[in-house]
């Protein structure tokens, strides 16, 4: 499997009546482009917000060190991202 960034857009009605495009990026395992593209389009984000995908990146390597990824079955097919929120505007999430 192969790390992709998957670059989707949305018109967010709740926000200026969705004048602007807003953008988000999904992180997703994938054989190939297409495979990306497909599991992102399954994502209940993805779906809820009407997305639709800009662009797909295959990551190989970043600042000199490779992608490696390693199936760990115990993590049922489960996305973990650990985030630092730098700004105090930000809202915290729950533990």
């Amino acid at each position: 499997m192969k790390l992709f960034l998957v670059h989707c857009g949305f018109y967010d009605l709740d926000l200026c009546d969705g004048i602007y495009e807003s953008h988000v990026n999904f992180f997703v395992a994938g054989h190939d482009f297409e495979d990306a593209k497909v599991k992102v389009k399954v994502l209940p984000e993805f779906k809820k917000k009407r997305m639709h995908v800009d662009g797909v990146q295959e990551v190989i390597a970043v600042q000199g060190y490779r992608m490696s990824l390693q199936e760990d079955k115990s993590l049922n097919g489960e996305t973990i991202l650990v985030s630092s929120r730098h700004r105090d505007l930000a809202t915290p999430k729950p533990l």
